[in-house]
């Protein structure tokens, strides 16, 4: 069996860097997706969750509060009562903002000195923090200038001191590329693995393959295992570029990034022979190629947060195992995760990659009698 499978791994990708279609299907579509989000993302923020930390219980402090609460861009889900709370809110992404009022708040503002509010964002999505900081300076602003109408001030008291976590530059790239990792991965895998059975099928070369000793689980081996590694590579390539070419900081170390990306890859070439064991040509497999991914990048939180969806579309999220490949990788990337408290996405995925590489099974053996 070893022997067997090996033989029709090398196959498999002589097969792939010999045909210039194949090569080039692996370059376009990341293309395509650019231009399809390009239209279909939304960067809109409504409730956003957030603590108060308020230092000064006065009037004027719960006044600034309520500025924030009556907007529908954000929801007070807690009252801090230490600065402790701060870290440890943000880290459990239960919050992503935290508003801090100084104790002098009131005080400043009657004497008409600045007084400073500070907001805290986590900084690890960098364009939701970046948004979230607009709308509070929006808020404050308009707080300012109503209690210096009001009190006869000449110009505007509180002042906006922000502070990021985890990103404290609020540099997109550190959230963006980290996401083109998960992405271009699913695309080489889907791409790879999809076409190889419709390939063969195409040719008149799979019922060849069918008469010889090899028997279906052989053959299942022999095709997935090239988009496994093709995968993989492709995913360290990327990586590579992100760390020394767009320097961004990979904190959390290799192997919670890796074991991630092989379970995210096992999910998508169980996809992948899903797909190439129902297509009949090469055209049928890339079409259900693209009729999953489009989905499935748009619904991963890759560029739109998935709060801000539908509940109906965020259940079907739970499905989705970019969903759970988006997280690892940029917690690895900007945080220290540990495994166990990446868990919560390693086992749905690798319950994904068993569910969706069995089903690839039944569906090749089905066709392949």
């Amino acid at each position: 069996m070893p022997r067997r499978v090996l033989a029709l791994i090398i196959k498999e990708f002589l097969a792939i860097l010999r045909d210039a279609k194949s090569r080039m299907v692996l370059i376009g579509p990341p293309l395509i997706q650019l231009v399809v989000f390009g239209y279909a993302a939304s960067f809109d923020l409504n409730h956003v969750p957030f603590a108060v930390y308020d230092q000064d219980r006065s009037v004027a402090a719960q006044d600034l509060v309520a500025h924030f609460t009556g907007s529908r861009a954000f929801t007070e889900v807690a009252s801090l009562k230490s600065d402790h709370e701060i870290k440890s809110l943000i880290n459990s992404r239960q919050v992503e903002m935290v508003l801090v009022i100084d104790p002098r708040f009131s005080r400043d503002l009657l004497t008409g000195k600045a007084a400073p509010v500070q907001v805290i964002v986590d900084g690890r999505n960098s364009n939701t923090a970046l948004l979230i900081l607009g709308y509070a300076n929006t808020i404050i602003a308009d707080y300012s200038q109503q209690w210096a109408a009001t009190h006869g001030l000449p110009s505007p008291p509180a002042q906006l001191d922000p502070r990021a976590l985890f990103n404290p530059n609020l540099d997109s790239h550190w959230f963006i590329i980290p996401g083109i990792v998960a992405l271009l991965t699913q695309v080489v895998t889907l791409l790879v693995v999809g076409l190889s059975v419709a390939r063969e099928r195409e040719a008149g070369t799979f019922d060849q393959i069918l008469v010889t000793p090899m028997r279906p689980l052989d053959i299942l081996l022999g095709k997935s295992i090239p988009g496994l590694i093709i995968g993989l590579a492709e995913g360290s390539v990327i990586v590579l570029a992100t760390v020394f070419w767009f320097q961004v900081p990979l904190h959390g170390g290799l192997a919670p990034l890796y074991l991630g990306l092989l379970l995210f890859v096992l999910a998508n070439t169980g996809i992948g022979l899903m797909i190439s064991s129902l297509a009949a040509t090469q055209q049928q497999a890339l079409l259900g190629a693209f009729l999953f991914m489009v989905p499935s990048i748009i619904l991963s939180g890759f560029a739109t947060p998935i709060s801000n969806m539908p509940v109906i579309v965020q259940n079907l999220t739970w499905l989705n195992p970019m969903r759970y490949a988006l997280v690892i990788i940029r917690r690895s990337f900007l945080e220290h995760p540990s495994f166990t408290s990446l868990l919560a996405q390693y086992l749905p995925m690798a319950a994904l990659a068993l569910v969706s590489l069995a089903a690839a099974g039944w569906l090749f053996r089905k066709r392949a009698v």
